[in-house]
């Protein structure tokens, strides 16, 4: 993964590689993305490769605040509750949006929101609820409980705000 931060914008590409679990197909996934850094408008290019299959999607934040998705030629606009973000399922890069954009990893705090959320490797895009509260902030960054579904992820972050850790998932080599 290659992540480029600045100080008004975020790009991320990458490539995702997925072993078969259960009812999910063995899978590979390339990314590119971009956003402003209030996150305003954004883009994001997601392709996956199954044994049978390849698709693609295209994800765009418009300045006024809609959704545009492109698959397979058609196109359509969607609001998704006002979302600011997008995720990617197994894409731990994508958390790095939110925390960034609140500041949480500088300073204590926590939020909900609605994320525009895309599943490997089918990419059906849905809006889901995630959480974020920070727990603890040191020199070397911070400690972010993440929730989604129900289900809470302590994720280790660097001092500019990038996941560096997501236990039994990812991590910074």
């Amino acid at each position: 993964m290659r992540l480029l931060v600045a100080e008004t914008r975020l790009r991320a590409s990458g490539r995702l590689i997925a072993a078969a679990d259960g009812d999910v197909e063995a899978f590979s996934a390339s990314f590119e993305a971009s956003v402003d850094k209030g996150e305003t408008a954004g883009r994001l290019l997601l392709r996956t490769t199954t044994a049978e299959e390849e698709r693609q999607i295209s994800l765009s934040r418009t300045e006024d605040g809609a959704w545009l998705v492109d698959r397979a030629g058609a196109s359509r606009r969607e609001e998704f509750d006002g979302s600011l973000t997008v995720a990617v399922a197994g894409a731990v890069t994508f958390h790095t949006l939110p925390i960034r954009r609140l500041g949480l990893h500088r300073t204590p705090g926590e939020a909900e929101l609605p994320v525009v959320w895309v599943n490997a490797p089918d990419l059906a895009v849905s809006l889901v609820t995630q959480s974020y509260r920070t727990v603890s902030i040191d020199a070397d960054g911070a400690v972010i409980a993440f929730t989604q579904n129900g289900e809470t992820t302590e994720l280790t972050v660097d001092t500019d705000g990038v996941v560096v850790d997501f236990p039994g998932v990812a991590g910074r080599v």
